[in-house]
This record gives C-alpha cells, structure tokens and sequence, in this order.
C-alpha cells in the first residue's frame, strides 16, 4: 500500500511532468497514424530485394549532401525513439521504428530491415497500409534456408 501512496504522490507533485507526458503521447500518437501510411506508401516495392549502390555523382556537392545525411539520421533517430516511447504507450510502435530504421544510415541496416518486415504482423500491416494507398505489396528476398535448398 506504500508504494501506491508514494505513486500518487509523486504524481500530485509532478503533476506538469504527466500533462507533458500526456500530450506529448498524443501528438505522437496522431502524427503517426497519419505520416505512417504516407512513408509506407512510398517505400518502393522492390525496396528489400535489391542492395543500394550510390552513384559518384550522388555525392558531387559533398556540404550539402552532408546536411541531407544529418537532417535524414536525425529524422530516423527520432522516429525510434518515438517508436519505442509507443511500445509503453499508444501508437504503432514497431511500424514507426522500421520507418525510423529505414531513414538511418549504420551497418547491418538491410539485414535488420528484413528481419523486422518479415515478422507476419508487420508485414500484414504494412501491405494492408500500402493497399489502402493503391501500391502493389511488398517484395521481399527469399529467406536463406531457402535459397540454401536449391
């Protein structure tokens, strides 16, 4: 009985902290359930089959594709971070960390990708929310065991 006395009078105290937390939660929320099934909708569908090879070109003016790299990995940290933070509160919390995921720049991205996308749940999700949108579903690579059979 401590212990939920202590609770509610830590949250009396910090009363702001909870509004903040609250509201925070839902924009969260909102801005998820609406910028989600935009991104899903333009992740190209062969966007697992092939690895990215970037052209020379691509990185001719070197500053501004520098900004482009770090507005993008800030976009997808931030993304994460609030993909986790939806794992405890309400929001698609696995489908907004595979966006996040998949605006990053680390090694052992690919491999994580798919091995997200193919989890049933979110695959199912992911074409339900790209068919909504008119866009074909998702091509994954096959699996290694079976490419292995062959």
């Amino acid at each position: 009985m401590d212990i939920v006395t202590a609770l509610f009078e830590w949250a009396r105290h910090h009363g702001l902290i909870l509004w903040v937390l609250s509201v925070v939660s839902l924009i969260t929320f909102v801005g998820t359930l609406a910028a989600l099934p935009f991104l899903v909708a333009r992740i190209p569908e062969d966007y697992f089959l092939h690895s990215r090879i970037h052209s020379p070109r691509r990185y001719a003016n070197f500053p501004a594709h520098l900004l482009y790299l770090i507005i993008k990995n800030l976009a997808g940290t931030v993304f994460v971070v609030a993909g986790v933070a939806m794992l405890f509160m309400p929001g698609q919390g696995i489908l907004t960390i595979l966006i996040g995921v998949m605006l990053m720049n680390f090694p052992g991205k690919r491999s994580l990708e798919v091995r997200v996308v193919r989890q049933p749940k979110v695959l199912r999700a992911v074409n339900w929310m790209r068919a909504r949108s008119q866009q074909p579903p998702l091509a994954l690579p096959q699996a290694d065991w079976a490419r292995h059979d062959n």
